[in-house]
């Protein structure tokens, strides 16, 4: 089969602890059952107040930094210049985020190479690029950044994931606290994490393979908080951007189920995708933990040419298998055994 790229690569990163932080403690009842009624308590029992946890002891778990990452990622007004590492790729960036009228607003600008930007306005994400119209998606946050659940529900992550406080380094002139975000299993990727000790939010973030090989790291030169929206968020916001692109319609799409998937992922996405290079469009599915996100792409074996290798250096590896008489690709950032028993699960429910 021909090699060719595909047109659509969903891939963030996308995206977590073991269990929320608890604020109290079970205490022990210091009276017999035969003497208290459970529904009638006692004039002399003692009142058992819970004990409240100091916002130092709270600092000790890696959950309580996770979650106030979330927050800040979400309600703190900043500006951050990052570079993104991936072997010998350094790309900059410029990333805004604040709130123009109870809306929420972000920007990301690439300083290298062909112009190319993209503006979220709540769920809106619009790309700008020197080669094309602007085109507008769905999307809850612009994708090359950290993982989706860094600014979501980090709670989500307990099936795949541990987290592990580590220890404090200097990073774009701050303080900075590590968390190791640990797979629970040998199916997906690493992860580490920093952030800053002031505002919680990230400073350097790490995927790492099973070898402790980085893969790709975003790091953060220099991070301003501030007290007032950015002019250009301000603009962005009252700019008339275009509408969001329908997908085609998934009208007669096959009840596609997977046997298997790694602990914690789940489909969140189902409908027709084109390959470059072909006019035909493909059955799509999109997988995510949370920290990674893989695209499944399903075809009618030789009806349409699918890839089958892909060279990267940021970890994205490609599986392709043929269930039967349909030819199933799985693409990620993940081990590529992973991404083939994936694709070979994959199962044609009636």
């Amino acid at each position: 089969m021909r090699h060719l790229l595909l047109a659509t690569l969903s891939l963030s990163v996308s995206l977590y602890s073991f269990s929320a932080f608890s604020l109290s403690n079970e205490a022990d009842v210091l009276a017999s059952p035969a003497e208290v009624s459970p529904t009638s308590p006692q004039p002399n029992d003692p009142i058992i107040q819970p004990k409240v946890i100091s916002e130092q002891e709270a600092r000790l778990s890696a959950t309580y930094w996770l979650e106030r990452m979330s927050q800040a990622l979400r309600e703190t007004q900043f500006k951050a210049s990052l570079i993104q590492l991936q072997a010998d790729h350094i790309r900059p960036m410029v990333y805004l985020h604040g709130e123009v009228e109870q809306h929420e607003i972000a920007f990301l600008e690439y300083l290298n190479g062909p112009p190319k930007n993209a503006v979220r306005v709540d769920n809106n994400v619009t790309f700008i690029e020197h080669d094309q119209q602007p085109y507008s998606v769905t999307a809850s946050r612009i994708q090359g950044l950290w993982p989706q659940a860094f600014s979501g529900d980090i709670a989500s992550l307990n099936a795949g994931y541990q987290f592990v406080l580590g220890g404090r380094s200097r990073i774009a002139g701050r303080p900075g606290q590590a968390i190791r975000i640990l797979p629970k299993d040998s199916h997906r990727f690493g992860y580490q994490v920093w952030l800053d000790m002031e505002s919680y939010l990230p400073l350097r973030y790490d995927m790492i393979n099973d070898e402790r090989q980085l893969i790709e790291q975003i790091l953060v030169i220099e991070l301003l908080v501030l007290k007032n929206t950015p002019g250009l968020l301000v603009e962005a916001y009252k700019q008339e951007w275009p509408p969001v692109i329908n997908q085609p319609e998934r009208k007669e799409g096959q009840n596609w189920q997977f046997d298997w998937l790694p602990q914690g992922f789940k489909v969140v996405t189902r409908d027709y995708r084109r390959l470059m290079g072909s006019p035909n469009v493909v059955e799509y599915i999109a997988l995510t933990d949370g920290m990674v996100s893989i695209s499944v792409y399903v075809a009618r074996a030789g009806s349409t040419p699918l890839p089958e290798e892909i060279v990267t250096t940021n970890g994205l590896a490609i599986a392709t298998e043929q269930v039967g008489n349909t030819e199933v690709v799985a693409l990620g950032q993940m081990p590529s055994a992973t991404l083939s028993r994936i694709a070979k699960s994959l199962t044609l429910e009636q």
